[in-house]
């Protein structure tokens, strides 16, 4: 008999980053009949301790995707012109969340065929190759270890974008209070903040990292609010015909796509947010998705339009460095900044750590786990820092992570296995489904 269960985790539990579920058929409840009797219908099944409603799902969709990137846009806009960057991102926004649906209904279609109410971004692409083509199905382990460590790369590759927007800002702080300061380079800040992240990076319970996630994002509203302040102002200043509409060279276009979609791009949040809901609504129209992604288009666009008529060519690696120095309200929002993002690294944090411990604690004695645990959160904490001191251009890191983690997660991963699914079923009049995602596939690796 498969095993039954009770309750499954609420909506931000580290399982829903994890491969937990086991993918065998579960017993069918009799709590509530399905709308169709032949029919599995997961969310019937789902039993939550805190299951997130419409409006919930909305509000965590659009703080997950409305992070430090978009600091970065108003430079990518800088790379292309305010025209090119205008249809860019909404055509990157599009794609985004074309890719994302693909996922969300490859998870259902999933759900329903092993008859399991819920299963994560890893399950699900395990789950697909084990139930595609015969050929494929020995791969299903390694392309659920292949997410997982793709997961693990990705939020360990942004903290360490984290540690440099920390870094710029205390040093922008640092040089005009003390002057003699000046000459102490990147490295020192970066030095600085891996110190007390080895022994805060310590902090296992999940709870006790929520008072950290409070005060950043209290500390984030305010430094984006003084700097939009001044976005807005500077913008008042110049003429929209001193700034480019196209730009004639195609070298910024890798550099902008890269960027957005790192700012743009939530997708190891997608399916934990999916299944916290019991009740279908994340996809559809009007639904969570479409009307998150609508607000973020709408947002990222704006901003990286503003910033880039407000400042033009002068337009810095992060939208921040642009603010007066002197300016106390400035100095606030860079304090701002640097002690949200410094808390980020933390939260971002436990998810790679836990992923990492869930699949090494069974080969560790039960005596060394303890210590176990500790090297492997330094290892972890110093490799994020060591990744931002060997590339502190921020830009540069950026695009290195939007390129290799958020395009390959985000764009080529779902696009696969949308093709899996399909591949012995219907792929549209001339396989047009089958060339969108192959088009998809190779657009991901373009950057």
């Amino acid at each position: 008999m498969p095993q039954h269960k009770d309750k499954y985790p609420s909506s931000f539990s580290i399982d829903d980053f994890n491969s937990t579920t086991v993918l065998t058929k579960n017993a069918i409840q009799k709590e509530k009949e399905s709308r169709d009797d032949n029919e599995y219908n997961p969310y019937e099944h789902r039993h939550l301790d805190h299951p997130n409603t419409f409006t919930g799902a909305l509000i965590h969709l659009l703080k997950t995707s409305l992070g430090t990137g978009i600091l970065a846009v108003p430079l990518a806009f800088r790379s292309v012109g305010y025209g090119s960057g205008l249809i860019g991102t909404v055509l990157i926004g599009a794609l985004c969340t074309h890719t994302v649906t693909l996922l969300v209904s490859a998870s259902q279609k999933m759900c329903k065929q092993t008859q399991v109410p819920q299963l994560s971004f890893a399950e699900t692409v395990e789950s697909v190759v084990k139930n595609g083509p015969t050929s494929i199905r020995g791969w299903s382990t390694f392309s659920r270890i292949f997410v997982e460590i793709g997961l693990v790369f990705t939020y360990l590759f942004s903290d360490s974008v984290y540690s440099v927007f920390v870094s710029k800002s205390l040093k922008e702080i640092v040089d005009v209070h003390f002057p003699e300061a000046q000459s102490y380079g990147m490295n020192y800040y970066l030095i600085g903040q891996m110190i007390p992240l080895l022994f805060l990076c310590q902090i296992r319970p999940l709870k006790f990292l929520v008072p950290f996630s409070s005060i950043a994002n209290c500390s984030m509203v305010v430094a984006f609010s003084i700097t939009f302040f001044y976005m807005f102002r500077d913008a008042d200043e110049v003429s929209l015909s001193e700034r480019s509409v196209v730009k004639s060279d195609v070298m910024g276009v890798p550099h902008f796509v890269s960027t957005v979609v790192f700012a743009m791009e939530g997708i190891g949040a997608i399916m934990p947010l999916e299944n916290s809901m019991v009740e279908a609504g994340f996809l559809g129209c009007p639904g969570v998705l479409y009307i998150a992604m609508s607000t973020i288009i709408t947002l990222y666009a704006s901003i990286g339009f503003v910033g880039y008529y407000a400042y033009g060519e002068n337009t810095k690696p992060t939208i921040i460095s642009n603010l007066p120095q002197s300016d106390w309200a400035s100095q606030v929002a860079r304090g701002c900044i640097a002690l949200s993002v410094f808390f980020t690294f933390m939260l971002q944090f436990y998810i790679p750590m836990e992923i990492t411990w869930r699949n090494f604690k069974q080969q560790i004695p039960k005596s060394s786990r303890n210590i176990a645990q500790i090297l492997i959160r330094i290892i972890g904490v110093v490799f994020a820092i060591g990744v931002a001191i060997l590339v502190p251009d921020l830009s540069a890191l950026i695009s290195l992570v939007g390129a290799i983690c958020f395009s390959t997660l985000g764009l080529l991963v779902p696009a696969v296995v949308d093709i899996i699914i399909r591949w012995e079923g219907d792929c549209g009049t001339y396989s047009w489904i089958l060339i969108k995602n192959i088009l998809i596939c190779i657009f991901s690796v373009l950057p």
